[in-house]
């Protein structure tokens, strides 16, 4: 194993699994050393899934939904004492049903929290870092869900809306300082996600859903490249957003609303 000093480190968050867990295969298997965090145990198997492709991995298992989570995420990064040449900042939850009538509120603040707030928190933390060195790459995790209202995830999808006009901001705003950004914008694949939001039951829950390990691999090399983003995935997810940014918004919120609402599964 090369010595650590001579290896650039990559932080994944959401990495035990889906598109987090093959981003970090991404990394490693391009000789990078990682640390991966993710609130779930399983982040402990996926760094031993990890470590035979030769990467150092260290973990923090870590809610990252709590402002405690990122600030002990971050403190972790300082004990390393390593700088961060590359972070995907992956981690995020859906909630699906109806806005007024099913879903909870606590669901939705925790996926704000998750999806929204703690990009911003930890991207503050690390991104002065990479400015005063005049290096780095962050990747962030949006979605095609960003391109459309999103009827029955319509928390989500504002989310991810936010993500990527997050990240295009930044990237504007460092544009001279030798940091890239990069925003992921993959569209249904085969993760845990659509179970955990509640949507099993809906057409693009049943659906057949992208590779994780294609839509990672698209977007390592989108973030390698440095650039601006990625439509992730099949050649159906790639037309499917085509398709999209030349449609008004009212026909979108209409085609998402055939996909997720409730029971649609058996329509």
């Amino acid at each position: 194993m090369d010595n650590p000093i001579n290896r650039p480190l990559a932080v994944v968050t959401g990495a035990s699994s889906g598109i987090g867990f093959e981003l970090a295969k991404q990394f490693a298997q391009n000789g990078f050393d990682l640390l991966i965090t993710a609130e779930d145990a399983g982040i402990h198997d996926a760094a031993r899934e990890l470590a035979p492709l030769g990467a150092n991995v260290e973990i923090v298992q870590v809610d990252l939904a709590t402002y405690d989570g990122v600030e002990a995420l971050y403190a972790k990064i300082r004990t390393i004492g390593r700088p961060v040449d590359a972070i995907a900042i992956n981690a995020g939850v859906g909630v699906g049903g109806d806005f007024a009538r099913d879903t909870d509120l606590r669901d939705e603040l925790n996926l704000i929290n998750l999806n929204v707030v703690s990009p911003v928190h930890l991207t503050k933390r690390l991104v002065k870092d990479m400015v005063a060195r005049g290096q780095g790459r962050i990747l962030f995790t949006s979605s095609i869900a960003a391109l459309m209202p999103g009827p029955f995830e319509a928390v989500y999808a504002a989310s991810k809306a936010f993500v990527r006009s997050f990240a295009e901001a930044l990237r504007n705003e460092l544009k001279d300082t030798g940091i890239t950004i990069t925003a992921l914008q993959p569209g249904p694949t085969e993760t845990n996600f659509f179970h955990r939001a509640g949507m099993d039951d809906t057409r693009a829950g049943a659906s057949k859903k992208d590779d994780p390990a294609q839509v990672a691999k698209q977007g390592f090399d989108a973030l390698m490249a440095g650039k601006d983003h990625i439509v992730a995935g099949s050649i159906s997810t790639k037309l499917q957003a085509a398709v999209t940014n030349m449609l008004p918004s009212t026909a979108n919120a209409e085609q998402h609303r055939k996909l997720s609402e409730p029971g649609s599964a058996d329509e």
